[in-house]
C-alpha cells in the first residue's frame, strides 16, 4: 500500500544560506529523481525548488524509511548533516501533504501571497518528474488537482489583484533605495522569468536603460529587445557594473556569479559612487561579502521580507477567501483517495466476517454429529447472518464517509479486524489530470482501487 508523503524546507522554516544549499535546479533535480525513485520505499517523486522553497512530493511504501532516505540524499547533495535539517525540515503526510501542494500554488505560501509565478513553477516541476520518469498515477492525479485548484483560487478571488510579485517588490525596495528610478542604468543578471519581471517592473517605473546578461545570448537578446535595453555577455558584465546604478540578479546558476574579489575591482573603478544590488536567486548569486564592500548595499531574498510585509495586510481578506477554496478542494480529492482503499476494505471486512463463522463452525464440528444435513445448512447460514449483521453498521458507515476522516477509519478498521493490506498492482505513469479531471471519482478508480491508502495522520 502507499502514502504521500511531502518533506522540504521554505522561506518560513530556513534562511536563504540553507535554502540555496537544498536547491535542486532541473540539471540536478533529474538525476536525484531518478535515485530516490530507485529507492524500494519510494514508487513517485516529483520536486519543487524555487528562491522560496525545496520539497519532494513523493508516493511511498514505508513512509518512516522513504523519508529517512530522502533527507539522507538531501543532505548529502547540500554537504549537510541530516541531523542539522531536523529543525527546518517539515514532513507531511496524505491529504496534510495535498494541502500544502494546494496552498502553494495558489501562493497562500508564497512570500508574496498571491503571487503568480509560483503556478507555473509547480506545473514545469511536475512536467519534469514526468520527462524523468518518475511521476506517476497519484502524483499526476494530486498535482493536477493542486493546479486545478489554484486556477480557482485566481480566478474567484482577488488574490492576485495588482501583480505583486518578488519582482515588483524589489523594484519597490530600488524605488525607497534610490529615490526616482528613471534615467538610472540597471543591469539585470538572467533573463529567466524572474528576470523578464524585474525587467517589465523596471519599464513600468520609467527606467530606459537596461542591460541584460545571461549565458544564453539569443534569451537575453529577446529580453533586452522588448524593453528597449541592450544584451551584455558575461565577459562585458564588469565594464556595466562600473556604469550601473543598480543589479538584479536572478539566474539559475549553481554557484555565484559575482565574487567579491570581482566586485572590489569594479568598487574601485566606480570611484565611491553607490551601487544597490538585489539578488533573487537561490542559490545566490552574489557572494555575501559583496555587501560588505564600500559604497555597496546588497539585499538578498530574505531581506525582501520586510517590504512585503507591508502589502501583505491588503491581501489578507481575499487570502481567507483563497484558504476556503482550498479546504472545498482538498474535501473531493480526499473523498477520491479515500475511495481507493474503502471498497478493497469492505470487501476484506466481508470476508474476514464469512472466514470467522466458517471458523467457529469448523471448530465445532465434533458437537454436532446428530445434526441433519439440512440443519447444518441451517446452522451455517444462520453463523455467516449473525456475522453479516455485526459488520452491516461498519460497514455502511465506511460508504457513507465524505471527507478525510475515511483514511484514518479505514486503518483503524483494518487494525482492528486484522485485515491484510491490499496488494499493490503496478502503474504506469500517466498525463496529469487537468481542471474538468481534478473531482471526477471514476477516472483512475479501476486500476487504483487496490494500490493506495493514506491512513496515517501526518507527523511533523
Amino acid at each position: 500500500m502507499s502514502e504521500i508523503l511531502a518533506i522540504g524546507v521554505s522561506h518560513k522554516t530556513a534562511p536563504v544560506a540553507v535554502r540555496e544549499r537544498l536547491a535542486l535546479p532541473p540539471a540536478r533535480a533529474t538525476q536525484f529523481l531518478r535515485d530516490l525513485r530507485g529507492d524500494a520505499a519510494v514508487h513517485e517523486a516529483v520536486a519543487i525548488s524555487t528562491c522560496n522553497r525545496t520539497e519532494l512530493y513523493l508516493v511511498v511504501g514505508d513512509p518512516v524509511e522513504a523519508e529517512t532516505a530522502a533527507l539522507g540524499m538531501l543532505a548529502r547533495q547540500a554537504g549537510i548533516r541530516p541531523t542539522e535539517l531536523a529543525g527546518p525540515m517539515y514532513a507531511l503526510r496524505n491529504c496534510d501533504a495535498a494541502r500544502h501542494l494546494y496552498r502553494v500554488t495558489s501562493g497562500l505560501e508564497s512570500m508574496v501571497v498571491g503571487e503568480a509565478e509560483v503556478q507555473g513553477q509547480i506545473k514545469r516541476a511536475h512536467q519534469h518528474a514526468l520527462e524523468s520518469g518518475t511521476a506517476g498515477a497519484l502524483t499526476n492525479r494530486l498535482f493536477g488537482a493542486a493546479l486545478a485548484t489554484g486556477k480557482r483560487v485566481r480566478t474567484e478571488t482577488g488574490i492576485g489583484d495588482g501583480h505583486l510579485s518578488t519582482s515588483s517588490v524589489a523594484v519597490s525596495l530600488a524605488r525607497e533605495e534610490l529615490g526616482e528610478l528613471r534615467g538610472r542604468h540597471v543591469v539585470l543578471l538572467g533573463a529567466g522569468e524572474t528576470g523578464e519581471l524585474t525587467a517589465e517592473a523596471l519599464a513600468a517605473e520609467g527606467v530606459e536603460t537596461i542591460f541584460v546578461a545571461n549565458r544564453r545570448r539569443d534569451r537575453a537578446l529577446s529580453l533586452a529587445k522588448r524593453f528597449g535595453g541592450a544584451a551584455v555577455s558575461l565577459d562585458q558584465l564588469p565594464a556595466e557594473l562600473v556604469e550601473a546604478d543598480m543589479v538584479v540578479a536572478s539566474t539559475a546558476s549553481p554557484h555565484p556569479i559575482l565574487g567579491e574579489e570581482e566586485m572590489a575591482e569594479v568598487v574601485a573603478a566606480r570611484e565611491g559612487r553607490p551601487l544597490l544590488m538585489i539578488d533573487l536567486a537561490v542559490p545566490r548569486d552574489i557572494e555575501t561579502a559583496c555587501g560588505e564592500l564600500s559604497g555597496v548595499t546588497l539585499y538578498d531574498i530574505d531581506d525582501l521580507q520586510a517590504v512585503i510585509n507591508r502589502n501583505r495586510r491588503v491581501r489578507q481578506a481575499e487570502a481567507r477567501r483563497a484558504e476556503g477554496i482550498v479546504e472545498e478542494e482538498i474535501q473531493h480529492f480526499a473523498v477520491w483517495l479515500g475511495s481507493l482503499e474503502v471498497l478493497p476494505t469492505v470487501a476484506a471486512l466481508q470476508e474476514r466476517g464469512r472466514e470467522i463463522a466458517l471458523s467457529v463452525l469448523a471448530e465445532n464440528e465434533g458437537r454436532w454429529e446428530s445434526l441433519s444435513a439440512r440443519d447444518r445448512d441451517r446452522l451455517a447460514a444462520l453463523a455467516q447472518a449473525i456475522a453479516t449483521r455485526i459488520l452491516h453498521e461498519p460497514t455502511v458507515r465506511m460508504k457513507q464517509t465524505r471527507d478525510d476522516r475515511v483514511h484514518q477509519r479505514t486503518q483503524v478498521l483494518r487494525e482492528l479486524f486484522g485485515l491484510p493490506e491490499p496488494e499493490a498492482a503496478e502503474e504506469q505513469p500517466s498525463e496529469p489530470a487537468g481542471a474538468d479531471s481534478a473531482r471526477s471519482d471514476a477516472e483512475h478508480l479501476g486500476r487504483m482501487a487496490q494500490v493506495h491508502r493514506l491512513p496515517r495522520r501526518p507527523r511533523r
